[in-house]
C-alpha cells in the first residue's frame, strides 16, 4: 500500500466534514421544509399521506405514525417526496388498478379524489414553503445581526474599464441604477454582477450635484477558492478605505426585520429571472448556473465563513429551489400545476 494512498485516506474525514456536511446540512433542511409543505396542506385537505422521506431509494431509518405516515430518511439524500393515498409512485402519478376498486371511505383521503384547487393547494404549499423558510432565515439573520452597509462611494476607477469609460471619478457616490435606489456598495455589486453587457443609467452624486452616467459592465472571468472560473459583471471600481462616516450597521426590530427578509428574497427571484431572461436569449453566461457540485463547494465556502454565513446561503438556496419547482416541467411541482391549469 502506498503512502499516498494512506495521506489521501486520512484526508477523508476532513472531506467530509469540510465539503459534503455543509451541503447536507442546509440540503436537508430545504427539503424537509418543501415536503412539510406538502405533508401539510395535504393533512388540512384530509389527503392520507402514506410516506414522507428525505432522499431517495432504501430506506435508512424511520418510523411510523399513528395516523399511517412513514417518517424517514433515505439513501439518496439528493431531493425528497412525500407519497399520498392512491399513487403510484413518488412522483403522485395515480394508481389506475388501486383507484378503480376504491371503495367511497377510501376516495375521501385520496389525493386522486380531491378537487383540482386542493390538488394544486398540496403541490404548490412545496414551493411556497421554500419561500417562507427563506424569509424567515433571512429575516432571523437581520434581527440577529443586523446589516452592515459601506456607502456605495467610489474609491478608485481601473484604467481602461468600463467605469472609466463611463466618466466614473473617485468620490462619486451611486445614488440609483436603472431606477433602483443604491443603499451600499453591496447593492451596487448585486446589480452589476448580474447584468454583464447590459447598459446602465447610473446616477451619482458629485460635489453636490447629480449626474447622470451610462455604464456597460464587462464581463469578467472570476475564479472562486476551489478553481471553478465563472464570468460576472465588472464595471473597474472598489470602494475606498473604510472610514467611519461610510460605514454603518443598522439594527432592526421584529418588523423591520421581517421587511428586510422579505426585500431580499424578492431580490434574489428579480434578479434571478433578469438572469435566466438573457441568458436564454444569449446575453448572459451559463457559468452561474450549477449543480450539487456547484452548490456543495458554495455550502463549503459559505460554511467557512462562519454559520450566520452558512444559513444566508440555506436561504438563497431555498428561494432557487422554490423557483425551479414552479418550472412548468413534468415531474416538478410546476408541471403538476400547469396540468390541472
Amino acid at each position: 500500500m502506498s503512502w499516498n494512498f494512506i495521506y489521501q485516506f486520512s484526508l477523508l474525514p476532513h472531506f467530509l466534514l469540510t465539503f459534503i456536511a455543509p451541503f447536507l446540512f442546509i440540503l436537508t433542511i430545504i427539503i424537509f421544509v418543501h415536503e412539510l409543505g406538502h405533508f401539510l396542506v395535504a393533512r388540512w385537505c384530509g389527503i392520507k399521506v402514506l410516506a414522507f422521506s428525505i432522499g431517495f431509494g432504501p430506506e435508512l431509518v424511520g418510523f411510523t405514525d399513528r395516523l399511517g405516515t412513514r417518517w424517514k430518511v433515505s439513501l439518496i439524500p439528493l431531493g425528497g417526496y412525500v407519497k399520498f393515498f392512491g399513487d403510484d409512485n413518488v412522483a403522485s402519478v395515480p394508481d389506475t388498478d388501486a383507484i378503480a376498486t376504491m371503495g367511497p371511505d377510501e376516495r375521501r383521503v385520496s389525493f386522486f379524489h380531491k378537487s383540482v384547487g386542493a390538488r394544486a393547494a398540496v403541490v404548490a404549499a412545496g414551493p411556497i414553503a421554500n419561500f417562507v423558510l427563506a424569509i424567515a432565515i433571512f429575516t432571523a439573520l437581520f434581527a440577529i445581526h443586523g446589516k452592515e452597509e459601506i456607502a456605495p462611494r467610489v474609491g478608485t476607477v481601473v484604467a481602461g474599464s468600463a467605469a472609466e469609460a463611463a466618466g466614473f471619478r473617485p468620490g462619486d457616490l451611486v445614488l440609483s441604477i436603472d431606477g433602483s435606489a443604491i443603499e451600499s456598495f453591496g447593492d451596487m455589486q448585486d446589480i452589476v454582477t448580474l447584468n454583464a453587457e447590459e447598459p446602465l443609467d447610473i446616477v451619482v452624486e458629485r460635489e453636490g450635484a447629480k449626474v447622470v452616467l451610462r455604464a456597460t459592465p464587462t464581463l469578467t472571468p472570476e475564479k472562486d477558492r476551489f478553481g471553478n472560473v465563472y464570468r460576472v459583471g465588472r464595471l473597474g471600481i472598489s470602494a475606498p478605505k473604510a472610514s467611519l462616516e461610510d460605514i454603518r450597521t443598522i439594527r432592526y426590530g421584529p418588523l423591520g426585520a421581517l421587511r428586510e427578509g422579505v426585500k431580499r428574497t424578492w431580490l434574489v427571484v428579480d434578479q434571478t429571472f433578469r438572469y435566466l431572461g438573457r441568458w436564454a436569449v444569449g446575453r448572459a453566461s451559463s457559468d452561474q448556473l450549477g449543480g450539487p457540485v456547484r452548490m456543495a463547494q458554495m455550502a463549503s465556502e459559505a460554511a467557512s465563513l462562519g454559520f450566520a454565513t452558512l444559513m444566508g446561503l440555506a436561504g438563497l438556496i431555498s428561494v432557487s429551489i422554490g423557483m425551479l419547482n414552479l418550472f412548468p416541467i413534468p415531474l416538478l411541482d410546476g408541471g403538476h400545476l400547469l396540468f390541472y391549469g
